[in-house]
């Protein structure tokens, strides 16, 4: 059996599998955003890492080494965000080929820093290697919250509303923007669905926000794809979900570069991946509490895209006609 058979997330699952369980301070291990230890203070140490390869997460000629470097941490901050968490100290290991100028590592940093002075983190280490094979940007962070506040992927349940902050399938049609340039868009509409995947932003106040509120009881990032990322939700709360496909928010600037690459904007939206945008459920009744939190800490506009069912419901996508039909995780997968 090879890799591509069983998918990345299998493969997660493969390994869990071989691993023991932790101890006591291993509050939650593999499964979730981050792991979640129990330190000896007051609050919980959040540990996560994720990788920028060359190849396969970016073209070195499409982004510059300081968009590179606040990516490669924004994508990090943005697991912390999904637990209601902050971030604090992170350690970058990097892959250099030889050819790769002091300039160029020299920029980099430059976005890293950029990007970790906004998040309130101080980079503490890391280390170097040679890279005959392409640059890599590998990212470890900690971050810490409190008890009370942690929010986990496990706790939707039937009845609760799924939400999610911003705009969904901007960064695909960034992507798009890239890999053909004789997309001509308008060039404000270019620049900010570039600016979603070259630079995306972490929703670190936003999960916060969401937190504090004790009213969500399950959120995810949307790192993958609504349809898989909330799979993962359903997997963990053991639901089902139910998704209106009417309701999922997209900007002006995807839709026209969708028409332009003659694409569905749709498809976008649930399964283009790269959006770090917030993904949470809560109770009906505590929807408008939970937008007036996040308006009022952040601007973010925050909708409500569906709702969870009994694990019997399956996951659903509830077409603009009406007709209901499987809910695909077609998001990214590394090995498929």
């Amino acid at each position: 059996m090879r890799i591509s058979e069983i998918g990345e997330f299998g493969l997660i699952h493969r390994i869990s599998q071989m691993l023991p369980p932790g101890g006591q301070e291993v509050v939650v291990g593999i499964g979730d955003d981050v792991a979640v230890l129990r330190a000896s203070g007051e609050r919980f140490l959040l540990a996560t890492c994720d990788i920028q390869l060359e190849g396969a997460h970016f073209l070195r000629d499409r982004i510059t080494p300081y968009q590179l470097g606040r990516k490669a941490l924004a994508i990090n901050l943005s697991d912390i965000a999904a637990m209601g968490g902050r971030p604090r100290y992170a350690l970058i290991s990097l892959g250099l080929p030889p050819d790769i100028s002091v300039a160029y590592v020299d920029e980099l940093y430059v976005g890293l820093r950029a990007e970790a002075e906004g998040a309130g983190v101080t980079i503490v280490g890391g280390n170097m290697s040679r890279s005959p094979l392409g640059l890599v940007v590998d990212v470890f962070l900690l971050g810490e919250v409190a008890p009370e506040h942690l929010v986990l992927r496990s706790g939707a349940r039937p009845g609760d509303v799924v939400l999610v902050t911003g705009t969904l399938g901007d960064a695909a049609a960034g992507l798009a923007l890239l890999l053909d340039e004789a997309l001509q868009p308008d060039e404000a509409h270019a620049a900010s669905v570039k600016a979603a995947l070259l630079t995306p932003t972490p929703r670190l106040a936003e999960g916060q926000a969401i937190a504090r509120t004790g009213l969500a009881t399950a959120m995810i990032d949307l790192s993958d794809g609504l349809a898989s990322d909330v799979g993962h939700i359903c997997e963990r709360s053991e639901v089902g979900v139910r998704i209106w496909a009417g309701h999922l928010p997209v900007s002006p600037a995807m839709q026209e570069i969708a028409a332009l690459a003659g694409r569905d904007p749709l498809e976008w939206a649930l399964a283009g991946g790269e959006d770090y945008e917030l993904l949470f459920t809560a109770p009906p009744q505590a929807v408008e509490a939970l937008r007036t939190a996040v308006a009022e800490a952040t601007g973010t506009p925050v909708t409500a895209v569906g709702e969870i069912t009994p694990p019997t419901g399956g996951r659903v996508l509830i077409q603009a006609n009406g007709q209901a039909i499987p809910l695909k995780a077609a998001g990214w997968d590394h090995f498929r």
